[in-house]
């Protein structure tokens, strides 16, 4: 028996039961987390981690059970009492102000006489934990101004800020490279040997069996599970967390490519901080294939996506579609040219929370037959399509009239790829489709991506998942400060080859440094 096997417990939840309207989030959940450990929490969206996690960090009050610190039963009412009494959160869906700089973020939780009158401390503090955990975010940025990848830095920056005892990581990796990963994973490390307590929350199964000590799997509310890395597969804790054998890895049968759909040419585009975020980009997508777009979040991904589909205007250089340039483009000008975008924050460009299922699937399409008929909406024919695109689309709803901000991250995704993808688009710009969603939800849109493939769609793929890249892509072009680095083929693509490209080693030097 380990010294850790010993310890008293840092944190007990016992038998935690939370109830909305309609939902039991979750029943009698049992979670133990020891000094020096990381226990992940592994379930599908909706499966209850998030909720699990907000009643530890006092935004939620359990309906029934206990939560234990270090032996004695608390009451933790609100995120601040959290943090005072240790614990630290860092969330998928970012608790950020938007017009507040980076620094400004930190001290709004600090309290204290100065408030934001003072920041260099704070710079000074965030500039030190900034450097030795290698999260490096300008700390007088806005948020506003930060691309996904670096908010969440922000986010992670913030609660190492306040040396929490318990921290709990919401997909603290979906916006890291390989090697970035590796150096958080030292830090987590670090932390474990100080004896904080993780409570780490990933989908990615690799991460999951490298970093876990303990794993618990949750099911609708339930738990399903309770494992180690070393009595456990890959395989085996996808199926506890879907219930049904689930297919990891994908091979993808070659196509013949058809006509160039898609092209750019010399592209430069500005972004929100004034400087030129795509330089003189070129790339060609074509009818039935899949062209993957890798990088590391904020090297112009969303900028050209944004650009592409009519959202930011082009400084210099040219978009065209079946030959024919854009010119001025806007969405509306740009969708009625076939083209479809599914955007990276999907509760930000992709959705619409206060509006219903059926609203957001609507969002496109509503004005036209049979949706709107002498200029009134046809609800029956409303009705019958969305309805078929939840069931199509696999999306968890009590139904199609319910706020779309009650659903999961994962079938908020399925709302805004199910209207994208049967839009008749020919091509389709798709951001981070999988970012926060789980495996059997990747899985499945994965499916869908294949198929629009297949009926021929010209499909640029920007992701940050290397996985979901190479397995999707059959060619994959690496962008680095706004400019491509080098291009891929799927038969030659590895996580390290692409890696380097990402993290600045050129194609050839690429080549060698992989063999």
């Amino acid at each position: 028996m380990t010294d850790t096997d010993r310890a008293v417990p840092m944190l007990q939840m016992e038998g935690i039961t939370k109830r909305f309207p309609g939902v039991l989030a979750n029943d009698s959940v049992d979670l133990t987390v020891l000094p020096g450990q990381v226990h992940t929490l592994l379930g599908e969206n909706g499966a209850g981690k998030s909720t699990l996690m907000k009643v530890l960090y006092g935004l939620y009050r359990p309906d029934e059970g206990t939560i234990r610190l270090d032996g004695e039963p608390v009451s933790i009412t609100s995120p601040s009492d959290a943090i005072n009494r240790g614990i630290g959160m860092i969330h998928q869906h970012f608790m950020l102000v938007p017009t507040l700089t980076v620094a400004e973020n930190v001290a709004l939780g600090l309290g204290g006489r100065a408030g934001l009158s003072d920041m260099r401390p704070v710079r000074q503090r965030l500039a030190e934990v900034s450097e030795r955990y290698g999260l490096h975010v300008n700390p007088d940025a806005y948020i506003w101004q930060l691309a996904v990848g670096e908010r969440q830095r922000a986010e992670i920056l913030k609660a190492l800020y306040r040396d929490a005892r318990l921290l709990v990581l919401d997909e603290p990796t979906a916006v890291l490279t390989p090697p970035e990963v590796e150096e958080l994973f030292v830090t987590l490390r670090q932390m474990t040997a100080d004896d904080k307590g993780l409570v780490f929350i990933s989908h990615k199964l690799h991460e999951v069996m490298e970093l876990s000590d303990e794993i618990t799997v949750l099911r609708d509310g339930r738990v399903s599970g309770q494992t180690r890395p070393s009595e456990s597969t890959r395989e085996s804790l996808a199926e506890l967390m879907v219930g049904r054998p689930v297919e990891l890895t994908r091979n993808v049968a070659a196509t013949e490519r058809g006509e160039q759909r898609l092209a750019i040419t010399g592209l430069n585009v500005i972004g929100d901080r004034g400087n030129t975020a795509v330089k003189n980009f070129d790339l060609a997508v074509h009818s039935g294939e899949i062209v993957g777009l890798a990088g590391v979040s904020g090297n112009g991904q969303r900028e050209l996506a944004d650009a592409i589909f009519g959202l930011r205007p082009i400084r210099s250089g040219q978009i065209a579609i079946d030959g024919e340039p854009v010119t001025a483009p806007t969405p509306r000008s740009v969708r009625q040219r076939g083209v479809a975008y599914v955007p990276e924050e999907r509760m930000v460009e992709g959705a619409i929370g206060d509006f219903t299922v059926a609203e957001n699937l609507l969002l496109v399409d509503y004005h036209q037959p049979p949706y709107t008929r002498r200029g009134l909406l046809n609800r029956s024919a409303i009705s019958s399509w969305c309805n078929r695109l939840v069931e199509n689309y696999r999306v968890k709803t009590p139904d199609i009239e319910t706020p779309t901000k009650n659903l999961s991250g994962g079938n908020i995704q399925k709302v805004v790829i199910a209207r994208e993808f049967t839009c008749d688009a020919e091509v389709l710009v798709v951001a981070q489709p999988t970012r926060g969603v789980d495996i059997g939800a990747a899985e499945y849109i994965h499916e869908r991506l294949l198929e629009q493939r297949e009926a021929g769609a010209a499909i640029l793929l920007i992701s940050e998942d290397l996985d979901e890249v190479i397995q999707l892509s059959d060619r994959v072009v690496v962008v680095l400060e706004g400019q491509i680095m080098g291009e891929v083929d799927r038969a030659d693509a590895t996580p390290r080859s692409i890696g380097l490209l990402m993290s600045g080693v050129r194609d050839g030097e690429a080549s060698a440094s992989a063999d």
